[in-house]
């Protein structure tokens, strides 16, 4: 940390020039006597990425922006807070507190938390932001987390860890080829807590890790409007269970959508099959869609389901709180019949369950994309190709 980036004129030049060319301004010279004009650029750029991300760290003067990639990789406000909704204990532990977003809103809602992070730099900037932002109750210690729980016989409520997905500059998805590897050493992390929480990449199949951790006992998809954005699996080292609950979360501003079930659950639905399209289309948010919910929204919905692997929905009646998105249906042709005059010239395609992609589609109709209609190209309840032309309900939840 460079102290100088905190004098008022520095200050004022970084809100001045948020939106400059900052390649150019490294290659200026020296703006200020103390501050390479790289540093400011840093500055300047870690704010910007803040701007949507990180509302609160972008508003509040002297805050200390750490390179690009922390801030890339770190939780942003609203799936921070939600889950400091869920996170909370007299003691908690974040293994891997990074630019230290979590540990701040963990510690609206804990006694204590206790932030490790083994980048020595990156661990006194998330402390120095904390104390601007009023955050009292954070404990810092530059170290690595599982160095820190070898040394340390202290016993925690809570341990939240966030393991890193770029591994010798490659990036991964499973748990197991994560630093650290929360797999091999679940052992140690059991005895020393009461309540595991494991933040884990978007991409990350479900189910295997189910069969890789133990005592899971919930996993929460969370997605912000459309955008898948963490995994959370909550595993409580006291007590075994075999039918985890699967929380599906879309964080709007809203409002926030939940829906729970088990897969368990999943495999016992029965969802009505469609036998032609209705009025309206309903096209699950991101979070349902990855975490499996493909026959229980159907049935909970009362929707009916267009074909068994054709995760999209229809009906007569509207349903104002679906998950998703609710379309108004326009029209509907067999793809035959579709191929033959291509009666929509501009829409946006979408493609579901489909041989062809939205790429191929386009080039082979000659659709241009845009207009206020969407198409849907799909497999129907009986397996044949089929083209859906709908327009986007106006108060659709996201």
């Amino acid at each position: 940390m460079n102290a100088l980036v905190f004098n008022p004129e520095v200050q004022a030049f970084i809100q001045e020039n948020l939106y400059t060319d900052i390649t150019k301004l490294i290659l200026k010279k020296a703006v200020f006597d103390g501050i390479s004009n790289t540093e400011l650029a840093e500055q300047i750029q870690g704010k910007v990425v803040c701007e949507k991300k990180l509302p609160t760290w972008f508003s509040t003067p002297d805050i200390y922006f750490p390179k690009k990639l922390a801030i890339e990789q770190c939780s942003s406000e609203k799936t921070a807070a939600y889950k400091s909704s869920l996170i909370k204990g007299d003691n908690l532990l974040d293994l891997t507190g990074g630019f230290g977003v979590d540990s701040i809103y963990f510690s609206k809602t804990s006694k204590q938390v206790t932030y490790i992070e083994q980048q020595v730099e990156l661990s006194r900037i998330a402390e120095h932001n904390a104390n601007v932002l009023g955050a009292k109750n954070i404990e810092f210690i530059a170290n690595d987390g599982i160095a820190y729980i070898n040394e340390s016989n202290r016993m925690w409520d809570v341990l939240y860890i966030d393991p890193s997905r770029r591994v010798a500059s490659q990036k991964v998805v499973r748990l197991i080829d994560c630093e650290p590897n929360v797999i091999d050493l679940y052992p140690k992390l059991a005895a020393t807590c009461n309540h595991i929480w494991i933040k884990a990449a978007p991409l990350l199949d479900i189910k295997l890790a189910l069969t890789e951790l133990k005592n899971v006992q919930s996993v929460h998809v969370v997605s912000v409007g459309n955008e898948l954005k963490e995994l959370l699996f909550h595993i409580n080292t006291q007590a075994a269970c075999q039918n985890p609950t699967i929380h599906c979360v879309l964080l709007n501003d809203a409002q926030t959508h939940h829906f729970s079930f088990t897969y368990e659950e999943e495999q016992h639905a029965a969802p009505s099959t469609c036998t032609a399209p209705k009025t309206y289309l309903y096209e699950p948010n991101a979070a349902w869609l990855k975490a499996g919910c493909f026959k229980l929204i159907a049935a909970r919905y009362g929707l009916e389901k267009m074909h068994q692997h054709t995760h999209l929905y229809t009906s007569d009646t509207h349903i104002a709180d679906f998950p998703g998105k609710v379309f108004t249906i326009l029209a509907n042709w067999s793809y035959t019949e579709f191929g033959k005059t291509v009666p929509v010239k501009q829409a946006n395609c979408i493609s579901r369950n489909f041989p062809l992609q939205v790429a191929a589609l386009q080039k082979k109709h000659k659709i241009t994309d845009g207009g206020s209609s969407s198409l849907f190209f799909i497999t129907d309840h009986t397996g044949q190709y089929r083209v859906m032309q709908a327009a986007r309900y106006e108060k659709s939840p996201q």
